[in-house]
């Protein structure tokens, strides 16, 4: 039988030798361990003028996303949370060719400025995590929680009612015969699981209705020789691994939007079409 071990926390804020700048270097050495994916250390005390330094700066390893990320010790406090947008808002700013999350590492975030943060997380992309010190007889580690991650938003021009409307004619032109042709040959996937699916024709791209309402778990923009299609389900290893096995294209995944883009070759609708409608069917049941 397994022995159970009482495991012992320890508050960094109270401890002589393990501060902040201890929590900071343990980070900046492997950001993984926090929880984001895939990230690399882009600068440590980053200087801005005339607003402080901060903390750390974060990019994924293979993307366009960064992260501005202050640590706290103890509990969070109203000027933790306003240093992190400020600063946030600072790199945004500067480097706007980038997505930027504002991220909050704190031991207590508490219930209340837990609903404050949620109060601007419908406007700026931002998350919330806890961290807890745990002695060992080899040592401390460290565990992260991410209690408040970024709020998904919609997919582009999701509200149809704004959206302006346009018709297989314009995409002919914006795109090609082949390329809407090979929409028409998406549209069919769906229409498997989806029976009264129909194709909706927006300026910016091509969407789906359901009994006559718009219902974008996955976008079409014809090319004029392939399609862009991108599915609205989440980023992870499975979804990766079938994607990979497939030896379908993809871009970078839109962490904004929540979805995956793929490029869709002709030959793919044919030698891949099983991959493809696996991946529709599970946006459909996630968001349809």
């Amino acid at each position: 039988m397994i022995k159970h071990v009482q495991l012992k926390t320890i508050q960094l804020k109270n401890h002589q030798i393990l501060n902040e700048r201890w929590l900071q270097d343990i980070i900046a050495d492997d950001p993984s361990i926090i929880g984001i994916g895939d990230v690399i250390l882009k600068d440590k005390e980053r200087i801005h003028h005339g607003a402080g330094r901060l903390d750390l700066l974060l990019q994924d390893a293979d993307g366009n996303d960064r992260y501005e990320v202050e640590i706290q010790l103890g509990a969070t406090d109203e000027s933790h949370i306003i240093r992190t947008i400020e600063y946030w808002d600072i790199e945004r700013k500067r480097y706007p060719q980038y997505n930027h999350t504002a991220i909050i590492i704190a031991e207590d975030i508490t219930s209340r400025f837990l609903n404050v943060i949620s109060l601007f997380n419908g406007s700026i992309p931002l998350m919330a995590i806890q961290v807890s010190a745990i002695e060992t007889g080899d040592g401390v580690g460290l565990h992260f929680t991410k209690v408040l991650d970024v709020q998904p938003l919609g997919l582009v021009d999701e509200d149809e009612e704004v959206a302006e409307i346009t018709d297989r004619d314009y995409w002919l032109k914006r795109g090609s015969p082949k390329t809407v042709s090979m929409a028409d040959k998406l549209l069919s996937f769906v229409i498997e699981f989806d029976p009264t699916a129909e194709l909706n024709y927006n300026k910016f791209y091509v969407g789906l209705k359901i009994d006559g309402r718009a219902k974008n778990y996955a976008i079409i923009r014809p090319k004029k020789d392939f399609l862009g299609l991108s599915i609205k389900i989440p980023e992870t290893e499975e979804n990766d691994s079938l994607i990979n096995s497939a030896e379908l294209i993809t871009y970078e995944y839109d962490r904004r939007w929540g979805a995956y883009r793929l490029k869709i070759k002709e030959n793919d609708l044919k030698e891949k079409a099983d991959t493809i409608k696996k991946l529709l069917l599970d946006a459909k049941e996630r968001f349809g």
